[in-house]
């Protein structure tokens, strides 16, 4: 009988040792935000269920702080103002709840942010295009492939895997070393 405690664990194990291998990239990551802060830029974080809440998550860690006292850095999550979210998803759809905010925030050189563990989120697509349309930098974090997100991408995490779950567990870990670098520059 396999024990499903003792494959999680492992299937986590994995995929964390997995990780390693995205240094660089992770690194590249965390000086494309700090360069855009240090150039008056700010970022913007997206993704739905619980990406929206990773999205939160990395805009608390840069506004607030992460391990170090420090000025706060401009970072916004586009998934917490429900009467935009839902005025937006009732006049526009659903689809549209990033790109309007995207359209109506976003300029050139500013960091789009976007999170689908399937890479294939609709939503998450079209304002990823907008903001490419827009002359931002754009960073996804995604699962196995990285979907159609990774091609729209300048640097995109892709975890090996294709539960959430999973891909989510190794996101939080690869976005709180990606904050760590930026709060480390920015501490100085």
């Amino acid at each position: 009988m396999n024990d499903p405690i003792a494959a999680a664990i492992s299937d986590h194990r994995r995929l964390l040792q997995g990780l390693d291998a995205h240094g660089p990239l992770l690194r590249d990551i965390a000086r494309t935000v700090i360069d855009a802060i240090e150039d008056g830029h700010r970022v913007f974080i997206l993704g739905n269920g619980g990406s929206a809440a990773d999205a939160q998550h990395i805009a608390a860690e840069l506004v607030g702080r992460f391990k170090r006292d420090r000025r706060p850095l401009p970072a916004i999550a586009l998934t917490t103002d429900t009467s935009n979210l839902l005025s937006i998803g009732n006049d526009y759809g659903f689809g549209h709840v990033f790109t309007r905010q995207v359209e109506g925030l976003v300029r050139a050189g500013d960091v789009v942010w976007a999170l689908s563990t399937s890479g294939n989120s609709s939503n998450v697509l079209e304002a990823v295009q907008a903001a490419r349309l827009l002359e931002a930098c754009v960073i996804g974090f995604s699962g196995r492939t990285g979907g159609r997100l990774k091609p729209l991408c300048d640097f995109c995490l892709c975890v090996d895997h294709d539960a959430s779950d999973r891909i989510q567990e190794i996101h939080q870990i690869a976005y709180h070393v990606v904050c760590d670098l930026v709060e480390e520059h920015f501490a100085r």
